[in-house]
């Protein structure tokens, strides 16, 4: 037996191109995927092009009759707005159409807040929507002031307040307070990663980064990296993935794994949250502690989905966020992935490695070993052919050497451990090998 559907909350979407925005049909469609993300059922669309927002209602007074009456013909139960609203604009939406009033950040906070798994990202979820919320309770004490009214105090009595100024006030201070104690949380919760992150360092293993704009297939790859150079010490590597979907926002938690590809140094990849157009900057605040491992990266994976017309605009949103992080002058690798989604039918990967740039395929598996040589030259240099004669006393260097770099042959003479090997120049393994390699 079938369970019966759940009924969907059904949305008007609302956008005001201002000037001659050539991107904005690429943002109202990007609005309606992230209303359906949350499970919204999109029942319309209005739009309307003004030099500049009306200052009380964002969109023209004709126009916000409009959205009423096509929101009453169409059974709508909320009104998504694509850019930000003032707390203000908020309200005299409401009053005026008479339904909720959402904005773009509302809709995010909403797809955060249902795929938020772990405590941190819980934390920071929370933290980002009692800050868009307090600022909203602004400009409502005189409605909940008219409802209470005020009373006179009496000798040897405090003055009594509207009960709704007073609720108002208490609304305020419990928000208030509930980010303070968020805030000291995910300070706590930043120390923790600050140590994890300092322990990595002590490995002096280096640590790659994916970011890029949502959907493009961070997860994808960290998985397929995972599953084919996982770490050879845990033996069930899949329990280790992340949740890839195609969706947006499917993962907010960043997740590091280390990697231990044969005959390669190990190092650190991990995931981080996607980026978005007009993502909020108190969000960005939120997700501060999370995205600082991104800062602490040697290396940057710049994932792009170049199967998507507006990938250049995504890569810019990409741009401009990492230097807001702060980590704009990290070296970076473009990784076109989901190349062979596009119209073009060329093999599979192609590499530049002059611009650090590489189309490939992560689903697929296409590209996998090129991306991973590419990230190799980048932490430790080309692989340097080289011969060795370990002293016997050696046999910890020679198992590292097994595991981390290219081992051609081995040879036990008399006078040592003769191995012919590939090293990349820039490792700590070659540092510990230089003295016993031998001239040419």
């Amino acid at each position: 037996m079938n369970e019966p559907d759940i009924e969907k909350d059904r949305v008007i979407l609302v956008g005001l191109n201002l000037g001659d925005d050539l991107n904005f049909d690429h943002h109202m469609e990007e609005l309606e995927d992230l209303c359906q993300a949350v499970g919204y059922e999109v029942a319309g669309v209005v739009t309307q092009s003004l030099q500049k927002p009306h200052s009380a209602l964002y969109i023209g007074p004709g126009k916000v009759q409009e959205v009423k009456t096509y929101a009453e013909n169409l059974n709508a139960d909320i009104i998504v707005f694509d850019d930000a609203l003032s707390p203000s604009q908020v309200r005299n939406l409401n009053e005026a159409i008479g339904l909720p009033i959402m904005d773009r950040t509302a809709v995010i906070l909403e797809i955060f807040a249902s795929r938020a798994k772990t405590r941190e990202a819980r934390l920071q979820v929370d933290l980002a929507r009692y800050q868009y919320l307090l600022p909203r309770l602004t400009g409502m004490g005189q409605a909940l002031s008219r409802q209470g009214g005020s009373a006179s105090s009496s000798a040897g009595n405090r003055s009594n307040r509207g009960a709704g100024e007073t609720k108002l006030e208490l609304d305020r201070r419990r928000i208030e307070h509930r980010i303070t104690e968020l805030s000291r949380e995910v300070e706590e919760v930043k120390k923790q990663r600050s140590i994890q992150r300092k322990s990595r360092a002590k490995s002096r293993l280096p640590q790659v980064s994916l970011v890029g704009y949502t959907n493009a297939g961070k997860s994808t790859i960290l998985n397929q990296f995972l599953l084919k150079y996982g770490n050879r010490d845990v033996k069930d590597m899949a329990e280790k993935t992340v949740l890839q979907k195609d969706m947006l926002f499917a993962t907010l938690d960043t997740t590091v794994r280390r990697l231990t590809p044969a005959g390669r140094p190990p190092f650190y990849l991990s995931d981080t949250v996607g980026f978005i157009e007009k993502l909020p900057h108190h969000l960005v605040d939120a997700f501060r502690s999370t995205l600082e491992e991104v800062c602490a990266a040697d290396l940057l994976l710049q994932v792009v989905d170049v199967s998507d017309p507006h990938y250049r605009e995504h890569m810019e949103v990409t741009r401009q966020t990492l230097t807001e992080l702060g980590a704009g002058d990290i070296p970076v690798i473009t990784v076109y992935n989901k190349a062979d989604l596009t119209a073009e039918n060329i093999p599979l990967p192609i590499i530049n490695r002059e611009k650090l740039t590489i189309r490939m395929a992560a689903g697929p598996g296409l590209g996998l070993d090129e991306l991973l040589d590419m990230i190799s030259e980048q932490l430790f240099g080309r692989l340097r052919h080289v011969r060795l004669l370990l002293p016997y006393r050696e046999a910890a260097l020679l198992d590292e050497l097994t595991r981390e770099s290219n081992v051609a042959s081995t040879d036990y003479r008399e006078d040592g451990i003769y191995v012919v090997t590939g090293l990349p120049e820039k490792s700590a393994l070659y540092d510990s090998c230089e003295k016993y390699i031998l001239s040419d």
